[in-house]
């Protein structure tokens, strides 16, 4: 799952933890576990808000675009 990878490369490149992550989204650590590890996919009210956080569009969290 592409969203999975664009999560795990975006926490590593900003030095973010999974609590981290979860904090800044208001999110629980098990729910970021288990999109990066691909076993959940986030739901779209997540989506909406890991783009915000991170400063993406959705679409390039979705895998629809390779840019920003």
């Amino acid at each position: 799952m592409i969203i999975s990878k664009r999560i795990c490369e975006l926490c590593e490149e900003r030095d973010l933890s999974q609590l981290d992550l979860a904090k800044g989204i208001d999110a629980g650590q098990k729910s970021i576990s288990n999109w990066e590890s691909g076993s959940h996919e986030p739901p779209a009210t997540a989506v909406y808000k890991l783009a915000k956080f991170f400063g993406v569009s959705s679409d390039y969290l979705l895998g629809l675009t390779d840019e920003w």
